[in-house]
C-alpha cells in the first residue's frame, strides 16, 4: 500500500529544498489559501530566531509561527506557534527578545517577551501585560525598533482614518525608556496621529504605512514611509517627531522623496561602519515599468544613501522574469559583521502551480547577503 503521506512530504521537501533563491524557512501552497507574511529575523545568542505570520482566506489572521536556525541559518526548525499575534517585529532588549505589533488583522497594540528564545511568550491580557492600545485597528508590520536619547522608538499606524486601505491609515510613533517595563502601556508615550491629506501628490498619494524609526544625519529621529504613489519615480514620506514623542508633524513641500521601490514595505537602518543608510527593496528596473509599481515585487535590491534623500542601487539580489507570480518583498534584515541576515515574504514556483500571485507568498525564505558594504 503506498504510503500517500510520506509521498506528500518528499514532494514538500524536493521543491522547498531545490527551487527558491534562499534557504526555505516556511512553505505553503497556494492551494491552501493560506499565504505567508511580515517575516522578522533576529540573533539571540548563538541562534536567528524568525517569525512570520499567516494570511489568506485560509488563515485566521491571528497567528505568528515561531522558527529558529542554530547552523547561521542553514537549517531550520519550528519553535513556536502564537495565536493572538499578527503584523509583527522582533527586536532585542536587556537580554529579552520581544514581539511587537498587533493581536489580529487591524487588531489591537500588543507586545510580548520571551526569555527562552522564543519558546514561551507572555501573554497581553490587559494594559500590564502588554496590551499597548485596546482600542483596535491598528496597522504595521516587521518594523524597526531604533534606541535613541535613553527611549526605544518604534513607528505605527492605526486605520481609524476615512475610507479604506490606503486613505484611512495614520502615522504615529510610540517610545518607552529604555529602563522601562515594556510590558506596562503606562511605560509608553504615543504621539498624535497624521493622516494623509488626498490633495497631496497631485491627488495621486492614496496613502502611508509601514513607517520605519530612523535618525536622519542630524540626529533628529522621524518616520520614513512607505507612500502608496504608484507612478515613477516612487516615493518614501518623511513624519517629523518632537524630541520628547508627543508630536509628529508633516510638510507636504519637503517631507516626500524619490525613492526606488517605495510603494512597497521597506526596512532602513544606519551602518556605523560605512556611515551610510542601507536598505533592501523592491526597485523596479526600466524594463519591467510600465504596470503597477506597488505591485512589481519581482526585483530585490540592496541599496544605500548617506542623505536618505539620494538613494543609490548598490547590488541586485533577487529578480525573476514574470511580474505576475513572483515576489520577493517585505524583507526584514539585520547587520552581522561583513554580512546581511534577511528574511523575505517569497513568492515562487513550486511542483504545482507556483504562488497564487507575486502578492500571496508560498515560501518565507533566508538570505545572507555577503560583504554588503
Amino acid at each position: 500500500m503506498i504510503n500517500w503521506i510520506l509521498c506528500i512530504s518528499l514532494i514538500f521537501n524536493h521543491h522547498t529544498l531545490a527551487s527558491p533563491p534562499g534557504v526555505v524557512i516556511a512553505y505553503s501552497p497556494a492551494s491552501t489559501k493560506k499565504y505567508l507574511g511580515s517575516p522578522s529575523i533576529v540573533r539571540v545568542g548563538k541562534e536567528y530566531i524568525v517569525t512570520h505570520d499567516e494570511f489568506g482566506p485560509g488563515s485566521t489572521k491571528d497567528i505568528t509561527q515561531v522558527y529558529t536556525s542554530q547552523d547561521e541559518g542553514k537549517t531550520w526548525k519550528k519553535r513556536a506557534t502564537i495565536k493572538g499575534q499578527w503584523w509583527s517585529g522582533l527586536f532585542v532588549h536587556r537580554n529579552a527578545l520581544y514581539l511587537m505589533g498587533t493581536s489580529k488583522e487591524y487588531g489591537n497594540v500588543v507586545i510580548r517577551r520571551s526569555t527562552d528564545a522564543g519558546r514561551t511568550w507572555t501573554e497581553p491580557r490587559d494594559a500590564r501585560t502588554g496590551l499597548l492600545h485596546g482600542d483596535g485597528k491598528y496597522h504595521t508590520s516587521a518594523m524597526p525598533v531604533v534606541e535613541h536619547d535613553g527611549r526605544l522608538w518604534r513607528a505605527m499606524e492605526d486605520a481609524q482614518g476615512p475610507g479604506n486601505w490606503g486613505s484611512h491609515f495614520r502615522s504615529f510613533m510610540m517610545s518607552a525608556p529604555v529602563d522601562a517595563d515594556l510590558l506596562k502601556a503606562s511605560s509608553w508615550t504615543s504621539s498624535n496621529r497624521l493622516a494623509r491629506d488626498p490633495a497631496w501628490l497631485g491627488g495621486k498619494f492614496s496613502g502611508w504605512l509601514e513607517g520605519n524609526a530612523v535618525l536622519d544625519p542630524r540626529g533628529k529621529l522621524g518616520i520614513m514611509l512607505r507612500a502608496d504613489y504608484r507612478q515613477q519615480p516612487e516615493k518614501a514620506a518623511w513624519v517629523n517627531i518632537s524630541k520628547d514623542g508627543n508630536e509628529a508633524n508633516f510638510d507636504p513641500a519637503t517631507g516626500f522623496f524619490d525613492f526606488p521601490g517605495g510603494c512597497k514595505k521597506f526596512v532602513v537602518k544606519y551602518d556605523n561602519v560605512s556611515k551610510h543608510y542601507w536598505t533592501l527593496a523592491n526597485e523596479v528596473p526600466l524594463k519591467f515599468q510600465g504596470s503597477n509599481p506597488a505591485m512589481t515585487r519581482n526585483t530585490l535590491v540592496l541599496m544605500r544613501s548617506s542623505d536618505l534623500r539620494e538613494w543609490e542601487t548598490r547590488r541586485q539580489l533577487m529578480q525573476a522574469p514574470d511580474i505576475k507570480k513572483h515576489g520577493f518583498q517585505y524583507v526584514d534584515w539585520q547587520f552581522e559583521g561583513d554580512d546581511i541576515i534577511a528574511v523575505v515574504r517569497t513568492a515562487f514556483d513550486d511542483d504545482f502551480d507556483g504562488a497564487h500571485n507575486q502578492h500571496d507568498s508560498n515560501y518565507v525564505l533566508f538570505t545572507r547577503v555577503k560583504g554588503f558594504r
